[in-house]
């Protein structure tokens, strides 16, 4: 019976069930895709939108769903443009600071947007 090498840990999760794709690795349980003849010390997380296109610094998304906001009985509506998000690498898949006219500032999911 021929046995697979043993592949990776995901550097972001920990996950032991990493597979090859090409010269990345990736981890089915949190998205994390990595390339080990790159990584370096100061290797910085890829975020993505709902769409998949990979968020940086001062972009601007779009709010892809209602989303009602904690002790609050005030509601971010879809399509509420946000302007120079900030990515963090924030608790429980919040991953995005920003300010919100009229809200304040927020921390949101990299899944409930989408780029401009």
């Amino acid at each position: 019976m021929n046995q697979l090498p043993p592949f990776p840990s995901c550097p972001s999760c920990n996950s032991e069930y990493t597979y090859p794709d090409g010269d990345m690795y990736v981890c089915p349980e949190c998205a994390h895709e990595w390339n080990l003849n790159s990584q370096t010390a100061d290797d910085e997380r890829i975020i993505k939108d709902s769409n998949g296109a990979i968020l940086n610094d001062g972009d601007t998304v779009t709010v892809i769903k209602d989303l009602k906001i904690k002790g609050s009985s005030s509601v971010i509506k879809v399509g509420t443009k946000v302007k120079n998000i900030r990515l963090t690498d924030g608790l429980d898949g919040h991953d995005i600071n920003c300010k919100i006219a009229g809200f304040g500032m927020m921390v949101l999911k990299s899944k409930v947007v989408k780029k401009v």
